[in-house]
Parts: structure tokens; C-alpha cells; sequence
């Protein structure tokens, strides 16, 4: 994603580049996906505090299913740069368009949330970067204790998915932050009920472990509007399960696969065994 900034004007669409899209209709969730309207005073005060302080959170903007569980934690995702996306996505809900100028005192606020909630784990996901030289080593060199860059889906769908991005130059952006620090944790993301085969996942689950990526995520996507790209399928439980013990043969550190799963959910516990795991391997190989 690479949003642009400042407290942009209401969009009189939301997706532009979307309208000309023929309908998909949205099909019911099954029971595992469903979840609780957020109404906890917790919850009520974390949207104040972003409100208040001007905030665009990736929970809103991409229509997270956990921003319920997790507001009432005062866990939020800071989207910095604004709200309007420059890439077009078919999966995502963020704003699409043209973005506006750069807010310069926008990093000031997010400390100040970061303070209010009490956070001691922060998520920052990084775009692509591509045409972007620098941009890596410009994040790298802010010893980051997690890189986290999400591949989305497999090869096959990114012209329909990620029109936008590359497979391939995503892949090299992960394998080039493990090797300008090793020891930084890196982590990747797909989306499963996009039209992919196991194969083409356990495919990317190989590349991504050539790259060195320590921590993996798998999720349901879930269709915004009928705009967006159609659901092939919901991917059951029992699935997930297997693409969690197949990812952890192949030798990831971590990983995270569920119905609901996204990439900052849980992502300061998840952090913790991150660590634990790798001190633990270290310890047994004497």
C-alpha cells in the first residue's frame, strides 16, 4: 500500500477505478467467520482517541472483521501518509485516488496515540517501493524489530488482484531487508478464497522461506463490495490448520493461519514468540 497523506476532502467515490466493474455479489459467511458488532466503551474511546487526533487506521480504511476485539484492547493500526491509496488493488478497501499533500505533523499525533494507548508494540507495513531507491535502506536503517511486507496471493492472480505491484519484485524486497539485517525478524502475508490452488499456495510458502521470511500469515479474504474481487470460496478451519503445519515444516519460525487472521493481528504476542522461538532454536544448537 502506499497511501498518501494529510486529512484528505470526502471522496465522492471511493473506488473510482472500480465503477465500470460489473457486480459480484457477496455471498453469506459462514458461522466461523462471524463476529460481534464493536460496541465495548473501549472500543467507543480508542475511535474517539483516532477522531480526535486525526487519524486514518488500516482497521477502518480496509474494513478489518477484528476491529471490534481489537479497539476494545486499544490495539489500532496507524495508516501514516493519509487514506487515499495510489494503487488499485481489486481485494482492498482503502481509498483509491489521487493523494493529497504531505502532512508534516502527523507523526506527532501517532506519538501521541502510541502514548494514549499505552503500546509497546507499534505495526508499520511497508509498501512495495518500487521505483522507490532508498526507501528500503531508509526503513532498515530505523531498526525496525519486525519488516513486514505482505505478497497478498499467489503469482498467478496478481495481474487481476495486484495490478498494481509485482510478485516477483515483492519477493526481492523481503530477501533484500533479511540481508541488510539478518538479524531483523521479517514477515509476509497471503490471502486465501481469491481463486488460488493449495499448490500455488505451498509454492509461495517456498518462496517466501527462500527468502528467509521468519513469519507467516494466512487469511480469508473477504469482498468489501461487490465491486471488488468476487470470493472463490471460504477456506475452512480445518484448512487453515494444514497450511499451518505445512508452513511450519518447511521451516518458518512462525506462522499465523486462521479465517481471520490479518497481518497486525496479535501482532505484539506474536512478536514475544517470535523471539522466544528463535532463542529457543539458538539455545538447542548450542
Amino acid at each position: 500500500m502506499n497511501p498518501a497523506s494529510g486529512s484528505a476532502a470526502p471522496l465522492l467515490l471511493r473506488h473510482p477505478e472500480k465503477a465500470h466493474r460489473p457486480d459480484s455479489p457477496i455471498p453469506r459467511k459462514p458461522d466461523w467467520l462471524r463476529v460481534k458488532a464493536p460496541v465495548s466503551p473501549e472500543y467507543q474511546a480508542t475511535r474517539r482517541l483516532m477522531r480526535e487526533l486525526e487519524l486514518n487506521t488500516v482497521c477502518e480504511e480496509a474494513a478489518c472483521p477484528n476491529i471490534g476485539e481489537c479497539w476494545k484492547q486499544k490495539h489500532a493500526t496507524v495508516m501514516i501518509l493519509g487514506r487515499v491509496c495510489t494503487r488499485a488493488c481489486t481485494f482492498c478497501n482503502v481509498a483509491t485516488g489521487r493523494p493529497d499533500l504531505l502532512d508534516p505533523h502527523e507523526p506527532e499525533r501517532v506519538a501521541q496515540a502510541v502514548a494514549a494507548l499505552g503500546l509497546s508494540h507499534v505495526v508499520v507495513l511497508t509498501p512495495d517501493f518500487l521505483r522507490k531507491d532508498g526507501a528500503l535502506e531508509t526503513v532498515i536503517a530505523a531498526k525496525p524489530d519486525v519488516f513486514n511486507h505482505n505478497l497478498e496471493t499467489v503469482p498467478r492472480l496478481y495481474a487481476e488482484v495486484r495490478p498494481g505491484a509485482r510478485y516477483f519484485h515483492s519477493l526481492r524486497l523481503l530477501d533484500q531487508a533479511k540481508r541488510l539485517a539478518p538479524a531483523m525478524f521479517t514477515k509476509s502475508g497471503v490471502m486465501v478464497g481469491l481463486g488460488e490452488d493449495k499448490g500455488e499456495v505451498l509454492q509461495v510458502m517456498d518462496d517466501l522461506h527462500a527468502a528467509e521470511v521468519d513469519f507467516l500469515t494466512i487469511g480469508q479474504y473477504l469482498q468489501p463490495t461487490p465491486k471488488h474481487h468476487p470470493i472463490a470460496r471460504f477456506v475452512t478451519p480445518d484448512e487453515f490448520c494444514s497450511y499451518a503445519n505445512l508452513a511450519l515444516g518447511k521451516g518458518f519460525l512462525l506462522v499465523s493461519a486462521s479465517p481471520l487472521t490479518r497481518s497486525s493481528y496479535h501482532a505484539g504476542d506474536d512478536f514475544m514468540r517470535l523471539r522466544a522461538v528463535r532463542n529457543a532454536k539458538l539455545a538447542a544448537a548450542g
